[in-house]
């Protein structure tokens, strides 16, 4: 018997815990979006507090609070979260309502 389940990048983070290249992933995505802040990698943001408070305050000004754990290793409940109207959402949902605020859509593949 083979299982079909399918798993997004979302549900892993929900398991596995998320890193530093989270916050890289919206950097990236944050720059190509309204070139908010610079685009990092993964090492670069690793234990930077700098860049943790700019992608931040990116976020913050698209109306998306955010936890982020820049020296998270990957351990469960280590992950980034996003919250909307005080309500924690999915990296992805935060990445939706960012480019319906700005207007500006994209696939992953666009930002990446």
């Amino acid at each position: 018997m083979t299982n079909t389940n399918t798993l997004t990048m979302d549900d892993l983070y929900q398991v596995t815990g998320g890193n530093c290249r989270e916050i890289a992933d919206d950097s990236r995505f944050l720059n190509r979006l309204n070139h908010s802040t610079d685009r990092w990698g993964a090492w670069k943001c690793w234990c930077n507090s700098s860049i943790k408070g700019k992608v931040h305050n990116a976020w913050l000004k698209l109306g998306i609070d955010t936890k982020l754990d820049a020296c998270a290793t990957g351990k469960a409940g280590g992950r980034n979260k996003y919250y909307l109207n005080g309500v924690e959402i999915t990296q992805a949902q935060a990445r939706q309502h960012a480019m319906e605020v700005t207007g500006h859509y994209m696939t992953n593949s666009e930002w990446k």
